[in-house]
Order: C-alpha cells, then structure tokens, then sequence
C-alpha cells in the first residue's frame, strides 16, 4: 500500500453541515444516514477518518468551504442551505467553526494540524511505522468568502490555514468561479497582495478566466490546482484548458486528480447517469495527459474531492470507498508508469511542493 497526500477533502463541512461522524467506521456512517432522504449521497459515504487510515491517505488538504452569496435566496432553489450565507461576516463565523472543528480533532489525537514543512517532514518520517500516525491535515480554504476583508488573512494564518482558492462557484466577493468569468475584484488584488507578505499558498482550482491568468501574472507566490481535470478529456470550463495546465506546470504547480464521475466522463449527467459508465482508468486518462504535457510525472497528484457533496452514486463503479485509491497502482503500473513515478503521483510530489512551501517555522 502507497501513501497519499489528498489534496482536496472537505472534513469539516461534513463533519457540521452533514452531521457526520468522521471518526466512526465507513459502516457505521452509512449504517447512521441509511434511512436519511435529504440528499442521494446518504447512506453512500466514501470517506471517514478510520477509512482513511485503511486506504493509506497519511495527509490531505482538508478545507473550511463556506460562501457568502448575498443576490440568492434559498426560497428560489438557487443556493444551498449548507453552503450559501447572505453576507461575508455571517460566511466567515461559519468558516471559524469549521476551522474549530480541525482544532478540536487535533486536541482529541484524531489527526495532526500540519502548520510548517519541519511538521510535514516529521509526520513523514513515521508513516511506514506499523502504527502510522492520525491523520496529517493542512488546513485550506475553498473560496476565500470566509476572509471577511483581505486584511483578515493574517487572523486565518495564525488558525493555521496555509492555503486558499479564491473562489467557488459563481461570482464571490474576490474573482469569478465556475459558472462565471471576467478579472479579479479590486479585493481580490489585496487579497493576493496580503498572501504573499504571509506565504500563503494560491489554488486556482475553480478561477475563472481572465482571473486564473491574471493570479499567475500578479501573484508570485506558490500555485496548485488542488482538484481539477482536463478539458481535452472532460468538457466543460470547470475543467482546465491545455493552456492552463501547461501555465500551471510552467510556475511549478501540482494538479490534484478528482473522482467526481462527471469530472471524468464527458456527458455524466448528474441524477440520471450510472456509475458503470465510468472506471478509474478514467481518471489515469487525465494522469497520461498532464504528464504528456509536462514531459514527466512531476506535477502530478491526488485531489480526490471523495466528500464534496456526493458518495458512490457519483462515483466511478470500482471505486466504493477512498481506500480504492489504491487501485490506481496497478492500473499506472499496466500503462508503463514506474514504481517512482506511481510514488510521485500518490505522494511525492505534493509532499516535495509542500515542504518547500511551507513556512519553516
């Protein structure tokens, strides 16, 4: 079993907004939520704490994901109710308890906050123990709504978040996200001015053009993609163009794989469309294209996405749970891949982009 690095989980917005029990059992979350009707999802879950641990994940990216949508209503049914607040202060409060949510797992030995790359290379060091130690957690932010201003960057530093998208879904209150286009907003603009005084990582998963080109032309900090795919392969302007990819690749960056099914087949129709359409060699399709671009498997990686909103009913039929990750190796292995690059996508090399990025202290 390899390692892995996720770079997308969203933990705390199941944990408080679907009442999830991460650290119970895959079984028990399921057992709890079957009779639940609220959402397809239920009943379906891929991803707990202990299910974690089984399937080798020693770190992820785990996210507070709040937005302030002020020009939507929930009466309307164009905003989520576990997602979407009239304005930022009420967006930002939310995104507090999320970030109290990572605090109290770390206080409770559930997992282990991951603040500088001394603490990333030390919980590295342990993960081939025979008792691996919990579960390492960089705090993200997806969509930087819950920053109520950008001189509040430096409060969500001190809790400990290391690394923010810009946005979301739509137009937020600092550049457009999928759904939307045009530049970054005048906030926007401090915003990264801020995070570059702080050393805060850029994810320009879910920026919009002009935006996405004008972060990597004004920003000269560290950029990922933390859970994104190919647009040569998918359709869809969720998906990154070649030209993206290759300006992604050009600063450094890595590119997290997800396992959304309609991010991996062209035509997925959510609600209608079934899992058996869809295998995980999809998603090595997006892994063979990223690093034909880049001419090696150096900006490769996983952003699984397993808990964003959906479970196995929107996911590829071979993978049931986020151990199934595992699976990966032997299909990269049947496509050429060597034991060192199958390490490097599973692992490698988000850890290498990490350990140089953090702060040291």
């Amino acid at each position: 079993m390899k390692p892995i690095i996720d770079a997308h989980l969203d933990l705390a917005w199941n944990a408080l907004h679907w009442n999830r029990d991460l650290t119970r059992t895959l079984d028990e979350v399921r057992q709890y939520e079957a009779a639940m009707q609220d959402h397809p999802a239920r009943g379906r879950a891929t991803v707990t704490l202990p299910e974690m641990s089984r399937g080798g994940i020693r770190v992820c990216l785990g996210t507070v994901l709040v937005r302030s949508k002020p020009e939507v209503c929930p009466a309307e049914g164009f905003s989520r109710r576990d997602l979407d607040y009239q304005n930022q202060t009420i967006a930002h409060c939310i995104g507090r308890g999320q970030a109290a949510y990572y605090h109290t797992l770390e206080e409770l030995g559930e997992i282990k906050l991951i603040r500088t790359s001394a603490d990333l290379s030390a919980h590295a060091a342990h993960w081939s123990d025979e008792v691996p130690p919990p579960l390492g957690v960089i705090m993200a932010m997806e969509g930087a709504d819950p920053i109520r201003t950008p001189q509040q960057a430096k409060l969500w530093w001190d809790l400990g978040l290391r690394c923010v998208s810009l946005s979301h879904y739509r137009q937020g209150p600092y550049a457009p996200g999928t759904g939307s286009s045009g530049p970054l907003t005048d906030a926007g603009r401090t915003l990264l001015e801020e995070f570059t005084k702080l050393g805060m990582i850029v994810d320009l998963t879910h920026c919009s053009e002009p935006a996405f080109f004008e972060v990597l032309q004004c920003f000269a900090g560290p950029v990922i993609a933390s859970h994104n795919m190919c647009r040569e392969l998918t359709d869809g302007e969720r998906q990154f163009s070649n030209q993206q990819i290759e300006a992604l690749i050009e600063r450094g960056a890595v590119i997290g794989m997800a396992f959304d099914a309609w991010m991996l087949k062209s035509g997925w129709q959510i609600g209608k469309s079934n899992p058996s359409e869809v295998s995980l060699a999809a998603a090595a399709d997006h892994v063979d294209h990223i690093c034909q671009l880049a001419g090696n498997a150096h900006h490769v990686g996983i952003g699984s996405d397993l808990d964003g909103g959906y479970g196995t009913e929107q996911t590829p039929h071979d993978l049931q749970t986020i151990a199934d990750l595992q699976r990966l190796v032997d299909i990269l292995a049947d496509r050429g891949y060597s034991d060192a690059d199958i390490d490097a996508i599973f692992h490698g090399n988000y850890l290498r982009f990490f350990e140089t990025h953090l702060p040291t202290a």
